[in-house]
């Protein structure tokens, strides 16, 4: 199996496709309606490059209604997530996944002090 990183693979992208894939970074999601208004392109051009994207693994596209019409909903790959603030040297937050964190348990002490010798 070959890998090839998404560095590379954004590295040979269109000027287009960089211009779409930064504007839904940017957004955090689009409307492909509104994707092609924002590029100033056509919505078949539009519909192209957001197609690239998606077969690139750089967005992913739902189906959704919007303004009474059917159209896609654009958003970044979970890849393009950063869940550094979540992090304290290599523990998760305490507080991902549970319902009530006690701020005296020996987990959320232990998450606090790697915080503070992150600094």
């Amino acid at each position: 199996m070959v890998t090839v990183s998404v560095s590379a693979i954004e590295a040979e992208l269109s000027e287009d496709e960089r211009a779409g894939l930064e504007l839904v970074r940017q957004s955090g999601g689009i409307h492909q309606s509104d994707f092609w208004k924002e590029l100033d392109v056509s919505s078949r051009k539009g519909s192209r490059i957001v197609e690239s994207l998606v077969e690139k693994e750089l967005v992913d596209r739902e189906d959704a209604v919007y303004d009474g019409h059917n159209t896609y909903y654009i958003t970044p790959t979970a890849r393009d997530l950063d869940f550094t603030l979540l992090m304290a040297g290599d523990m998760l937050s305490p507080y991902i996944g549970e319902e009530e964190v006690d701020p005296n348990s020996d987990a959320f002490s232990q998450w606090i002090m790697n915080l503070a010798y992150e600094e």
